[in-house]
């Protein structure tokens, strides 16, 4: 690899906006510019707004901790978005995800003996990508475990965490080599 495509702006080398807005980030629950932040800091009005999303998403969703987590997995999946897969996969261990659940879906496999719940998060987020919808059966199932409220975020964590796979993906942000389960390259 030649040089970053963002390279990391020094807080001298911000502007007082996106100082503001690289502050915010790091006080907040990250504690960190990590992932996708360095990048949109070259629009401070999309970083700011796009990490308070996030900042929802992650941390505030009605959608279960393990189940949200398991749905970034999926979509770093999707993109092949290797930090976005070393940055998340042990939150969704942590979170409950059995690491045989994540390994499937690192090979991009459909997992077995997923838990119901899991199941139901899994057919809602390949049926969005795959067909751009959801069936009337998936989304009741869907509903019915996560209610209107956890069906509409886990729709918004979706699209997302695309823009930040794509984002990462686009800046080339990498992962250490030390990284867990590594995400192997699949053809789409």
């Amino acid at each position: 690899m030649g040089e970053p495509r963002f390279p990391v702006l020094a807080p001298d080398d911000m502007s007082p906006e996106q100082q503001a807005v690289a502050k915010a980030i790091a006080s907040g629950p990250r504690g960190s510019l990590g992932g996708p932040f360095n990048a949109w800091l070259r629009s401070p009005e999309l970083a700011d707004r796009m990490q308070k999303v996030g900042e929802f998403l992650r941390f505030h969703s009605s959608v279960p901790r393990r189940l949200n987590e398991f749905a970034i997995l999926l979509t770093a999946r999707a993109w092949n978005a290797k930090y976005e897969w070393y940055a998340h996969y042990p939150l969704a261990i942590a979170a409950g995800l059995r690491p045989e659940v994540a390994a499937a879906v690192a090979e991009g496999r459909r997992p077995r003996d997923m838990a119901p719940d899991e199941a139901v998060v899994y057919a809602f987020c390949e049926e969005l990508r795959r067909d751009k919808r959801v069936s009337d059966a998936t989304w009741a199932s869907t509903v019915s475990l996560l209610g209107e409220r956890g069906a509409v975020e886990l729709v918004a964590l979706n699209g997302y965490y695309d823009l930040v796979s794509m984002t990462l993906n686009v800046a080339e942000v990498v992962p250490p080599e030390e990284g867990p389960l590594p995400l192997p390259d699949i053809a789409s």
